[in-house]
């Protein structure tokens, strides 16, 4: 039988309060690692099978074409960039490019961040419940207002799973994204290198 959301908001606080005061941290590390891992997500979109050489003639002939991943936006602008000035090319390049490596490595930080501290903040809350624990053995006393042998037990493995909860589906995806990062910063440093032979030997695109 399912819960209704009364039922699923009572069993929530009940984790929340058995938790310690460590939950609230927790919580609040898990909002900001999935903020980053959104953004992350959508930000380094690519750009399907299209090969930078394809980018770069689609973006000759249709200027105004619509440009949606990182790659594909540094090649528009490249495009753009190309005719002007072809003698300082190297230079205007690296400084348009900034901000699309900057893009890529947006909010990677604070993802790695996160996902070392929720563990530590885990294992914290397992220190205070054992604490608790011990203290409450000296006393026999199995419940107290401040939790007891079985409030004490219970704040240290619900903070251990709730720090490992949020650490460990972050750091794979952590993973996958950076490798999706590390593509992405090598395809703007291939269509740079590219640009740049191209404007010497006094190629065109397309």
């Amino acid at each position: 039988m399912s819960m209704n959301m009364h039922e699923y908001i009572l069993m929530s606080k009940d984790l929340f309060n058995a938790g310690g005061y460590v939950m609230l941290p927790l919580i609040f590390c898990a909002l900001l690692l999935w903020y980053g891992l959104g953004y992350r997500c959508w930000a380094l979109r690519t750009p399907g099978k299209k090969t930078i050489h394809d980018m770069l003639v689609l973006y000759s002939k249709q200027p105004d074409q619509l440009a949606k991943s990182i790659v594909e936006q540094a090649a528009q602008r490249a495009v753009l960039l190309n005719a002007p000035d072809r003698k300082h090319l190297r230079r205007i390049l690296d400084e348009a490019f900034y901000d699309y490596f900057k893009e890529a490595r947006k909010f990677s930080v604070l993802v790695k961040t996160t996902v070392v501290i929720a563990p530590l903040l885990g294992l914290l809350g397992t220190v205070m419940g054992m604490i608790e624990t011990f203290d409450s053995l000296g006393s026999m006393s199995l419940f107290t207002q401040s939790g007891g042998i079985a409030g004490g037990i219970s704040q240290a493995l619900i903070t251990t799973q709730m720090g490992l909860s949020v650490a460990i589906p972050g750091l794979l995806l952590h993973g996958f994204l950076h490798k999706k990062q590390q593509k992405i910063e090598r395809e703007l440093t291939q269509l740079k290198e590219l640009m740049c032979t191209q404007a010497a030997t006094g190629q065109t695109t397309g």
